[in-house]
């Protein structure tokens, strides 16, 4: 069964994960695959109520747009609900094949901490049990499947982890991924640091710049008080160095033209009143520099590419070997061929 690169990238997913993603490969038709299975992946069945457990969520998941069973379509579906199943069993084999195993008590441990983050109880580290079950019965799923996802996903993780090799990258190589990206990933805007104070009257608004408009030094103080922004009244109305592209108009064009150290007369926004102060200068759109901290951040990046490429190199081999031997009851194999 071919994949791409994603495939070993370990999702198990949450209720509803990925059914269809696309492989195909080489396989036969026979006798070696016991009652009960519909296919056997390097000695593991892949059994008929596990093809339909997958087809229930199908079927749940597409509604209408279902196809009807015995027509074309459905065996296609059939055919790629297999084929996910048999990539499930291919990390399997994948991870025992390296020696990986992750013990019961880890699997018990993600499930739950899956399941607590997206259903959580009334108390930190709880299980809403009742949305769970909700959820299961909409969607099909089942806590067996659920957690033989989930240990499959610690398993492909954990093998990852055991094949993985990190290249060793050269300044030249973060040179020119900082050159190729500069205009774009590392772009600068025009900026200015800059600090407000967010009140929802005029009246208000008014009072408080006649406190500030001989003197801003109870600036912080006031917006302590006064400020209705959340994001910024507990700094005292800081902002940092905000992009003039991200601030509303009205903000924008009176930010970014009064000067220096003087706190504005109210400004008007969508938002309420603000009195606003540039504590630096306008700094002009240009490109981040590529100092060591930015340097590092390139290498890291090119090392944890460079670490799924060797890792999806190294399971593909793994997949081809394991794809030869795959063995379909009659009528259920092999899956449909990848066009990717």
């Amino acid at each position: 069964m071919r994949r791409s690169a994603a495939g070993v990238a370990l999702s198990a997913g949450l209720v509803g994960a990925a059914l269809l993603a696309g492989c195909g490969g080489s396989s036969g038709s026979g006798s070696d695959v016991p009652a009960g299975a519909v296919a056997v992946v390097d000695g593991q069945d892949i059994t008929v109520p596990q093809l339909e457990t997958t087809m229930n969520i199908a079927r749940l998941s597409l509604k209408t747009s279902y196809p009807e069973p015995g027509t074309d379509q459905w065996v296609s579906l059939r055919a790629r609900a297999l084929e996910s199943l048999a990539h499930d069993a291919e990390l399997r084999a994948w991870a025992k094949n390296l020696g990986v195993t992750v013990k019961p008590s880890a699997v018990d441990a993600a499930v739950k901490a899956s399941l607590s983050n997206a259903f959580p109880g009334q108390t930190a580290g709880t299980i809403d049990q009742a949305k769970v079950n909700a959820e299961f019965k909409s969607t099909g799923m089942t806590r067996a499947l659920f957690r033989s996802r989930t240990e499959t996903k610690l398993l492909a993780q954990a093998a990852a982890n055991k094949v993985a090799k990190a290249p060793d990258v050269t300044d030249a190589q973060v040179k020119a991924r900082y050159e190729k990206e500069k205009a774009t990933t590392y772009a600068l805007p025009e900026r200015r640091k800059l600090r407000h104070i967010l009140v929802k009257d005029k009246a208000l608004a008014d009072q408080l710049y006649a406190q500030l408009e001989s003197s801003d030094a109870k600036f912080g103080e006031l917006a302590k008080q006064y400020s209705t922004d959340t994001g910024s009244k507990s700094s005292g109305g800081e902002l940092g160095e905000a992009s003039k592209t991200n601030l509303v108009k009205p903000f924008a064009d009176v930010a970014f033209t009064i000067r220096q150290g003087v706190v504005s007369q109210p400004v008007k926004s969508q938002f309420g009143w603000h009195l606003i102060e540039a504590e630096g200068p306008v700094l002009p759109a240009g490109a981040r520099p590529l100092d060591a901290t930015l340097q590092l951040q390139i290498r890291t990046q090119l090392e944890q590419e460079g670490r799924q490429k060797s890792i999806a190199k190294q399971f593909s081999t793994a997949e081809i070997e394991l794809s030869r031997d795959i063995q379909f009851a009659p009528g259920y194999g092999p899956p449909i061929a990848s066009t990717q």
